[in-house]
């Protein structure tokens, strides 16, 4: 599924218009985003939560050149999967 795919669900579902649809998953991405900007974590209980991971600069190797660099301390997303969307995926079919 892909942005796209979801908003004509919320569309459908939900009997909204599609703008309608666009702002309310625009809003929750956004917010989602806005969240993790300010260091906090995004949890859905049972499905998913992300956090940010912190990364100290370290010493790396350009593949081109082979020269050696240094990597800027970066925050990136990381995402953990909840127990029950393990299971629903996991699940066996009879």
């Amino acid at each position: 599924m892909n942005k796209l795919k979801l908003i004509e669900m919320v569309k459908q579902r939900c009997s909204l218009t599609r703008n309608e649809a666009i702002n309310i998953v625009n809003l929750f991405f956004l917010e989602m985003a806005n969240t993790l900007k300010k260091g906090e974590r995004v949890e859905i209980r049972g499905l998913w939560s992300f956090h940010l991971r912190k990364y100290k600069s370290y010493k790396g190797r350009n593949p081109k050149t082979g020269k050696i660099v240094q990597i800027a301390s970066k925050k990136l997303p990381f995402f953990k999967c909840g127990k029950d969307l393990k299971e629903r995926v996991d699940y066996p079919s009879n």
